[in-house]
């Protein structure tokens, strides 16, 4: 039995379908919405229709965009010679916060994953091996996360680029910043080791 009328039941059921949300939080955002003041929750809606009408991947790097490049890629004081792979668009954000890397980007738009039927073609794999035979990049870094897919992803793409004899990294990884050694797993220790370096 439906506790709601039909067009609120439908909105709380769009809700549900997001990443992260519950039943719970779809109600609470779809009755949010409802007691938004009509042009309030017409705007809601017209950015959502212009957001998706009007993003695009670049098509260098394939991070979303409204033009034919991404504001990263037309940068020309950006270091054009190294590209950090990476899984999602929200990485290049998280990467961008840092203000550290100055150079261009490649997003995946997910990695390898054989349990979810996920193969190197479903993937941007092959626009970044294209993107290295055509341009002059000697470094790629493989930002990609250090769970099982990312690093399938990460070894896979490295064995693809080896011919192109460029640098190949990967991001290092350990103990986090204010964490004890007592709590931090066997794995990440050993990472921690691999990667240190000197003072």
């Amino acid at each position: 039995m439906d506790f709601f009328a039909p067009p609120v039941e439908r909105l709380i059921e769009e809700f549900a379908k997001l990443p992260g949300i519950g039943q719970k939080t779809a109600q609470r955002l779809a009755f949010h919405v409802l007691d938004l003041p009509k042009e309030d929750a017409e705007r809601f809606a017209d950015a959502i229709r212009e957001a998706k009408a009007k993003t695009f991947t670049c098509k260098r790097c394939q991070n979303l965009a409204d033009n034919e490049l991404c504001p990263i890629c037309s940068d020309q004081t950006r270091d054009q010679k190294t590209i950090c792979v990476v899984a999602e668009p929200r990485d290049v954000i998280a990467f961008e916060r840092t203000k550290e890397y100055r150079g261009l980007y490649h997003v995946l738009h997910g990695t390898l994953s054989p349990m979810g039927h996920i193969g190197p073609d479903d993937i941007r794999i092959r626009e970044l091996v294209q993107r290295v035979a055509d341009e002059d990049t000697e470094e790629v870094i493989l930002a990609t996360n250090p769970d099982t897919e990312g690093e399938a992803t990460a070894m896979y793409i490295s064995r693809l680029l080896q011919p192109f004899g460029i640098r190949i990294t990967r991001l290092a990884y350990g103990i986090p910043v204010g964490g004890h050694l007592e709590y931090v797993d066997e794995v990440t220790l050993t990472r921690a080791l691999e990667g240190r370096r000197d003072l």
